[in-house]
């Protein structure tokens, strides 16, 4: 009698829960509202740069920034030293083109105009020595790449410049000459020096031809083919022609063009190379945002397409690559390259491709090293009516080519 009592209550129940009058209502639960990719894209650059920026402004960059190497690291005073010239530049770099940027949404005007603020301040107390954060430009030869990267900054944001006050500038024109003591190998430290030169040459300094003369012939001789250079006298298959060697040229022989009409004939020939170059680089990237990880310095995560990136940002893609197919492409690589959930220790960005992976580092790499994955943010620059945002999704090679469209076939191009 109470099995078949027992089996009566469960039908009851099942009976009731089962009538729509006795059932609970559920509780509507709210979807986070999806972002566009200027929205992805900008809160991906807050999370990454504001620990960089805010600490450095309130003179405390020393204080907070972890110092971390590489596990195989050659010299590990030396390079914790130079890490914090070498974020700052790098941040810089890559943010430049959204600090000189006009208008957008109320938000997004909030944030650039803090961060300008910051930028600002921060730059006062790195060049100053009577902060913590005092930054000397003569420690070692990495500061020489390091004060580049600072420099092309400012080749592309003359906001940054016209907002500096005078004592900020002598100090930043000093530090930048100190670099000349340095004397760069025969590999895309070349174009280092000619960043700098360049620089002085777009501000009106004294600046040395030979310097920039030097890096670009040089770089000619080093012209391998279908739009590539080699980095010095043997061709490695890694990232260095979009990480230095083709942003780098394109911005300096534009300047040194634009200022007296030398190197028009190599300045077409750096173009035409620029373009196929991007095509190769925009195919490198897969379905999922992956792409092959060869070659040093792998730890630059996303700044593999550097090149493809200031292209976009310079409206100078070629015919066959459609903005908003570069946008999805280089949002897929943001996502993957970013997405790990060791990424980020304590705020700061993890030496590795995906995630934190020690062994990848190189015996150069510091904390301030893996920041130049901000070059991915220089579309940035453009505004949010320009077609790289403001047209509707377009399929990227990949995705059209592993869906199992027809595709047009490629071919490798003479450009000598």
């Amino acid at each position: 009698m109470k099995r078949n009592t027992a089996i009566y209550v469960v039908i009851g129940l099942l009976m009731t829960l089962a009538n729509p009058g006795f059932a609970q209502k559920k509780t509507a639960v709210k979807k986070a509202p999806l972002l566009t990719d200027r929205q992805l894209w900008l809160a991906e650059m807050d999370k990454m740069v504001r620990p960089v920026l805010r600490s450095l402004a309130h003179d405390s960059l020393r204080i907070v920034m972890p110092q971390i190497t590489s596990q195989r690291v050659d010299n590990k005073a030396q390079r914790v030293q130079v890490q914090y010239l070498e974020v700052l530049g790098r941040v810089l770099s890559g943010i430049a083109p959204w600090l000189q940027l006009e208008g957008g949404t109320p938000e997004e005007v909030a944030l650039r105009n803090q961060y300008r603020q910051w930028t600002l301040q921060g730059l006062s107390n790195a060049l100053d020595s009577t902060k913590n954060d005092y930054m000397r430009f003569d420690v070692a030869a990495q500061q020489l790449v390091d004060a580049s990267f600072l420099a092309f900054a400012f080749v592309r944001a003359p906001w940054l410049w016209e907002n500096l006050d005078a004592t900020t500038r002598n100090r930043l024109v000093n530090g930048f000459k100190t670099t000349r003591r340095y004397r760069p190998g025969l590999s895309n430290w070349l174009l280092f020096s000619a960043m700098t030169e360049a620089f002085f040459c777009k501000y009106g300094y004294e600046w040395d031809p030979m310097r920039i003369d030097y890096a670009l012939q040089q770089l000619e001789q080093w012209y391998v083919g279908d739009g590539m250079y080699s980095d010095g006298t043997h061709f490695a298959f890694d990232y260095y022609n979009s990480y230095v060697m083709q942003p780098y040229l394109a911005a300096i022989s534009g300047i040194i063009n634009g200022k007296n009409g030398s190197y028009k004939d190599m300045t077409l020939k750096i173009k035409k190379r620029n373009e196929r170059y991007a095509v190769i680089q925009e195919r490198l990237i897969n379905t999922d945002g992956t792409f092959p990880a060869t070659g040093r310095s792998i730890i630059y995560r996303g700044a593999a397409f550097h090149h493809l990136a200031d292209m976009a940002w310079r409206q100078a893609l070629p015919e066959q690559l459609k903005p908003a197919q570069v946008r999805g492409a280089l949002t897929a690589v943001l996502k993957k390259t970013l997405e790990s959930p060791s990424t980020y220790r304590n705020g700061w960005l993890t030496l590795g491709l995906y995630g934190s992976q020690p062994d990848i580092a190189d015996v150069y790499n510091n904390q301030g090293s893996p920041y130049l994955c901000t070059a991915l943010f220089l579309p940035l620059g453009l505004p949010d009516s320009d077609p790289f945002w403001a047209d509707a999704p377009v399929k990227w090679s990949a995705q059209k080519i592993w869906s199992g469209e027809d595709f047009p076939n490629d071919h490798s191009v003479d450009l000598r």
